[in-house]
């Protein structure tokens, strides 16, 4: 009697178990029962939709093209605070777009740091805004243009990262810089990192259960930030993540915090011949990428035009006079090479 009631309770926990672990499939934009498709979108090779916005000086007028990569519950609604006169000044035409399930884009179930990269260039050729243009990555949107750097540097004219996100186990890093920025995190997000990088299977339970808290790293925002977020429009979350939060940010987390093909310090210069620039933008006071592991990076890296803003948090891209400082000096950086 003993032996079927056992194995009667491994079936119920194991059954219990695969549903716990297992995500819910994506409800895809333009599907049976999915959210509605309501904006341009391209269609890839592979056969997935990336929905974008274009905005700026008409791309057949600009004389400078940006593609700009959201970060973490981000979209290709993110508005940057540049003005049409320096964008008219400056010939400035801008890309934004929803990255793999963000949005409206089609999920990728392969999506990886070196995906990024490809899905970047793809658009860039669908829509024909030619064979180089500039990228700028926001916060975890910074991992996509070092995806860009390693694996498509021919392709641009320059990249700009604004306080990137940063990996806690990337190669060729002394392991001490790693464990003291990882330390400063909360315990629940260190928990929340170290399941997305050792076991990704278990992510979706780890991020969903109700015993143990998982992730508060957005509640770190500065003082200035939060004056920032006052500031900021409202967004809509939801139809951020519509086609499911696995999809969107959870494969966020685990791609940035996975196993790296490479690391950083790493990558070539992209701009041997002096034509092109990488700028990389960090807030000295930001308390959720700590300034020393970026600041580490562009030591080891001379190529990179460090920038790091002393009064500075997370979110200072989203001032007028910082973004706007940051976007002239990407254009303008390409010509003062040529002539350096």
């Amino acid at each position: 009697m003993v032996i079927p009631i056992v194995v009667a309770l491994v079936v119920i926990l194991t059954g219990w178990a695969y549903k716990a672990i297992k995500p819910p499939p994506p409800k895809i934009c333009g599907s049976v029962g999915g959210p509605e498709v309501t904006c341009p979108r391209v269609k890839l090779s592979d056969g997935r939709h990336l929905a974008y916005r274009e905005f700026g000086v008409p791309r057949e007028e600009a004389r400078h093209k940006i593609i700009v990569i959201h970060g973490f519950g981000g979209s290709k609604d993110t508005n940057l605070p540049v003005s049409q006169e320096l964008m008219e000044e400056h010939g400035i035409y801008f890309l934004h777009f929803d990255r793999a399930g963000y949005g409206e884009s089609d999920p990728h179930s392969s999506r990886s740091v070196k995906s990024e990269a490809y899905d970047i260039q793809e658009l860039a050729d669908k829509l024909q805004i030619g064979h180089k243009f500039y990228i700028t990555g926001i916060s975890m949107g910074g991992y996509p243009v070092w995806s860009c750097l390693k694996y498509i540097p021919h392709r641009l004219y320059g990249a700009a990262m604004v306080a990137p996100c940063i990996s806690y186990w990337w190669p060729s890093f002394p392991d001490n810089l790693l464990r003291e920025a990882f330390l400063m995190l909360p315990h629940s997000d260190q928990w929340t990192f170290r399941v997305a990088h050792y076991a990704p299977w278990l992510f979706y339970w780890w991020i969903t259960q109700k015993w143990f808290p998982s992730f508060t790293l957005t509640s770190l925002l500065s003082t200035d930030d939060m004056e920032i977020v006052k500031s900021l429009p409202n967004t809509d979350q939801e139809r951020i993540t519509q086609q499911g939060e696995y999809e969107s940010l959870h494969r966020d987390i685990m791609i940035a915090f996975g196993k790296w093909e490479f690391g950083p310090t790493e990558i070539s210069n992209p701009f041997p011949d002096n034509n092109g620039s990488v700028h990389m933008w960090q807030g000295f006071e930001d308390r959720i990428i700590p300034y020393m592991v970026n600041r580490y990076i562009s030591e080891k890296l001379p190529w990179i035009r460090y920038h790091e803003v002393p009064h500075g948090g997370h979110l200072f891209m989203f001032k007028k006079n910082e973004c706007e400082s940051i976007i002239r000096e990407l254009v303008l950086s390409q010509h003062n090479s040529y002539a350096e």
